[in-house]
């Protein structure tokens, strides 16, 4: 078939804004056409992002890829220091990025994206894996996915960061899991999904050994490492890097610096510019063979001293961090392999770590699979609802303290997110709202179902319960089981006709005795809850 002119340019011109798709084959990335061996060379691209990614969790973010003016004008420095990779750590899926992104494809740079952004995480101090947070991480895959240049996402960074909060590392797990679940059922080409983690000496170990163990489905793409410990004039041996390499040789996936450039010389008085002499040794002989090269933290000047330019006037100035990282870069000459000549050695997974006074994730099970249909269904079930006058989160809160503190919280087992106390609740992935409809019908069931079993001093309302809402509802409901703490099946999946108790908060509620937060950096539920089971107060809204 012949194509007309204005076909063929049009064609040319599409074809001519992609870039070769980055590809993972065993623990190295290529590129997809040509094979080559593919390291970064990256820089974080984002202004208000603190080393490690934090955030307030109540902060705004300004989206680096949706504004076109500053992405093109900083292109051109980024190609001055050799930049083929950015990160960054938020975008807002409902803006366009077509420009930026494309810009970003004629320069050869690719994206590697966080899913997460402030006020829709992970909490690393009251986790939970849930529709809301599913919503925004799919909503991040959609747009980014749209893109050739798209290297991959984060679906945490630096979530768990030492001892008493590595519990909430199966929740990343588990948006690892829904993730790449996601990508698969879209029919989207292959992104890999990977975690960036901090340098911590206590958890560092079984922190890459449980993101890497067990079912290749649930596990990590790609391991990214966010590491300070080369400071100035250090070495291989002085900086530590010597022993993550070696602690490394064996991983069966991609691992990278997800962040580097220590800058204690610019806080010296006077303070002086960071030297980057670890990007020889991170690119050479002794590292190249395990590392994929590394993001450099960060572009723009901050409070926190590490950027590598100054935006003044909507000018760049480039500092001399800059200028010293431009000269490491340029001679930065990885020796890499081609893809159809290299034959993995190291295939095996990670062992799983035990759940232990050092480590408390269970690799198996991992939190339920994000499932809104299975929730929706639960609605449409219940006769005991949450009445349209609770509306903020202290009410919402107070409640779940006053039901979840009954008979050793049996009413909120189907949500319980605590894996250490029971199982996981199947309900333990739904809204707010929709959790606590479920314990509330839970204790209405148990007093036979009378009239004022379902009051909670008019928080509570009787409705008509349905019998299913869909076809589909008929397993679900039967594989979540009566109490909800069956196990659901498939893979992770949005309502089809929506949650009926509306999409409430980001965050889940409590389950069992679990500390929790009703949403992500809003009021708390947790020491209430537990303040009323201590003190026996459950019963003062009935």
């Amino acid at each position: 078939m012949k194509l007309s002119l204005a076909a063929s340019v049009l064609f040319a011109a599409t074809t001519l804004a992609q870039v070769d798709p980055i590809v993972i084959k065993g623990s190295k990335f290529f590129y997809k056409t040509n094979g080559t061996q593919f390291f970064m060379r990256g820089v974080a691209y984002q202004q208000g992002v603190e080393a490690g990614g934090a955030t307030g969790s109540d902060s705004d973010y300004t989206d680096p890829l949706a504004d076109t003016t500053a992405c093109k004008r900083d292109i051109e420095y980024l190609k001055k220091l050799r930049t083929n990779t950015i990160r960054v750590y938020a975008i807002d899926p409902k803006k366009d990025h077509k420009e930026c992104m494309e810009a970003l494809q004629d320069a050869g740079i690719y994206v590697v994206a966080d899913l997460s952004e402030p006020k829709t995480s992970i909490n690393r101090d009251d986790p939970e894996w849930n529709t809301p947070l599913f919503e925004r991480y799919t909503s991040v895959i959609d747009e980014m996915a749209l893109y050739s240049n798209t290297l991959g996402f984060f679906a945490g960074n630096e979530v768990s960061n030492q001892k008493n909060n590595t519990f909430a590392s199966a929740f990343v797990k588990a948006a690892v899991r829904d993730s790449k679940s996601y990508i698969k059922s879209k029919g989207y080409r292959q992104i890999g999904v990977g975690y960036a983690t901090n340098d911590d000496a206590d958890i560092r170990e079984n922190l890459a050994n449980f993101f890497d163990c067990g079912d290749r489905s649930d596990a990590i793409d790609f391991w990214g490492y966010n590491i300070y410990s080369w400071c100035g004039n250090s070495s291989f041996k002085e900086s530590g890097f010597d022993v993550r390499t070696k602690e490394f040789a064996k991983y069966n996936v991609p691992v990278f610096f997800a962040e580097y450039g220590c800058n204690t010389m610019r806080e010296e008085n006077p303070p002086k510019d960071r030297l980057f002499t670890e990007v020889g040794t991170l690119y050479g002989d002794e590292m190249n063979d395990v590392w994929s090269g590394g993001i450099v933290y960060m572009y723009n000047e901050e409070a926190n001293k590490f950027g590598l330019v100054e935006i003044k006037n909507g000018k760049v100035e480039p500092n001399g961090d800059f200028d010293n990282l431009s000269k490491e870069i340029a001679k930065a000459t990885p020796t890499g392999v081609k893809m159809n000549e290299y034959s993995p050695t190291n295939t095996a997974a990670a062992k799983c770590p035990s759940v232990n006074s050092d480590w408390g994730a269970a690799s198996d099970p991992l939190p339920p699979v994000v499932n809104a249909q299975a929730c929706s269904c639960m609605m449409d079930t219940i006769a005991c609802d949450v009445d349209a006058s609770v509306s903020s989160d202290k009410e919402v809160g107070s409640l779940f303290g006053v039901v979840c503190g009954m008979d050793e919280g049996k009413y909120c087992a189907g949500i319980n997110r605590n894996h250490t106390v029971g199982p996981y609740g199947a309900y333990g992935m739904c809204t707010p709202k929709e959790q606590l409809a479920f314990a509330l019908n839970a204790y209405y069931k148990s007093q036979n179902k009378a009239k004022d079993a379902c009051d909670f001093k008019g928080s509570a309302t009787l409705k008509q319960a349905a019998a299913t809402a869909a076809a589909s509802c008929g397993t679900l409901l039967q594989q979540a089981g009566e109490d909800g703490t069956g196990t659901l099946s498939g893979g992770a999946a949005a309502a089809e006709t929506g949650a009926k108790s509306g999409s409430g908060s980001p965050g889940a509620a409590a389950g069992g005795l679990t500390v929790s937060h009703v949403s992500v950096g809003y009021f708390g539920i947790g020491a209430y809850l537990i303040g009323a089971v201590a003190s026996g107060a459950a019963m003062i809204l009935l």
